[in-house]
């Protein structure tokens, strides 16, 4: 598994453009694209004007989802999806989100019409990583900024029986039977399901 930073390198290099969701004051989400502009090892970094609804969401709320997905089609995409606790940081870092992100001079291009910009920082939160592109496909997870990285996913426990009814429904082949209990490679698996659905004996249990 590669470090927090790595994955947020390529997001915003090669991604940037993410869809967040936020929740309103009836608790239902609400999405907007927002780029993402700058990044460290631990938090990432983005602009939004203090008039707006998505502004005054992350402040009563200090937190966002977002998901952003790069490839041609379905088949060759790559999406990374994040969630976490922000905090805004103020207008001290916008000449140098601006200098690494020169087309926002085109949307706010004078001194003043900047000051309706704050910068949020996303500074603890879990990730995942979705490649489609691989076969079989790839996932990981990841924690950054001190998040608790909790266990999630289909795993097979001692009171299985070796059948093998789970391996004839997997999808992507990701169930290794050389062993009772079977095993199922995380790195690959859907969380489908089908593995937990199919067992005659409850071994199967989704954490």
């Amino acid at each position: 598994m590669l470090n927090a930073e790595t994955y947020f390198r390529y997001l915003v290099n090669e991604i940037h453009t993410t869809i967040v969701a936020t929740v309103d004051d009836e608790g239902l989400p609400v999405t907007a694209a927002i780029d993402m502009m700058d990044c460290d090892e631990n938090s990432l970094y983005f602009l939004t004007a203090k008039g707006k609804g998505f502004y005054d969401r992350l402040i009563k709320r200090g937190f966002l989802a977002f998901t952003a997905l790069k490839g041609e089609d379905t088949m060759s995409s790559v999406a990374l999806s994040v969630r976490g606790k922000v905090r805004e940081l103020g207008c001290g870092k916008i000449p140098e989100l601006f200098d690494k992100n020169p087309y926002m001079h085109q949307i706010y291009p004078t001194d003043e019409s900047m000051q309706a910009l704050t910068v949020f920082q996303i500074y603890e939160g879990t990730g995942e990583w979705f490649d489609l592109s691989k076969k079989p496909i790839e996932r990981a997870s990841f924690t950054f900024g001190g998040a608790e990285k909790k266990t999630e996913g289909y795993y097979i426990t001692n009171a299985c029986i070796g059948c093998g009814s789970c391996t004839e429904v997997c999808p992507q082949n990701c169930i290794v039977a050389d062993s009772i209990p079977h095993v199922i490679r995380q790195e690959h698996c859907l969380h489908c399901g089908n593995c937990a659905s199919v067992c005659p004996v409850s071994a199967v249990e989704r954490r």
